[in-house]
């Protein structure tokens, strides 16, 4: 998603933070293609898309090329955030079972090690795996943020404000 969307800004020139932000990159595409082409947000559902529609209906040429990148950058942007959201949750139910487990973990890796020292480096392994697993907790916290946040801008973007 972070990608699909700096690629967009990239391309388009609309670098002048380092948000996330699809407003500023969806008027500056519009305003380089309003002579051709009517470009718009569309959203249905958890999905949005850079709709593009000619201005002169009876023009056959195709979509410039970069126009093309714009609108796969923002399918990008919509299938990622999407499985964000959407695997999110399952994530942090996964996350807090392995926290939860920690107590029978440790006692699995007790009776496991056949030697002290080996006891040693196992319960070294599942700390540091815990420790992980916590780092992976905040980051998918903070992607589902983004991810929603990506969502609020594209609806307000598209008309249907939140």
């Amino acid at each position: 998603m972070v990608r699909n969307i700096r690629n967009l800004r990239q391309s388009y020139s609309c670098n002048h933070n380092d948000t996330l932000a699809l407003t500023k990159c969806v008027g500056m595409i519009r305003d380089e293609h309003e002579a051709k082409y009517k470009v718009s947000l569309q959203i249905k559902g958890y999905k949005f898309s850079l709709n593009v529609v000619r201005v002169d209906e009876s023009d056959e040429e195709p979509l410039p090329p970069h126009l093309q990148f714009a609108q796969n950058e923002v399918k990008g942007i919509s299938a990622s955030a999407k499985a964000t959201i959407s695997k999110g949750t399952t994530l942090q139910e996964l996350i807090g079972w392995l926290l939860r487990s920690k107590d029978q973990m440790a006692e699995q890796v007790k009776g496991a090690a056949a030697t002290y020292q080996e006891h040693g480096r196992l319960s070294d392994n599942l700390e540091e795996n815990l420790k992980e697993v916590r780092r992976a907790k905040e980051f998918t916290l903070g992607y589902r943020q983004r991810a929603g946040e990506v969502f609020t801008e594209a609806a307000q973007i598209a008309g249907a404000y939140l």
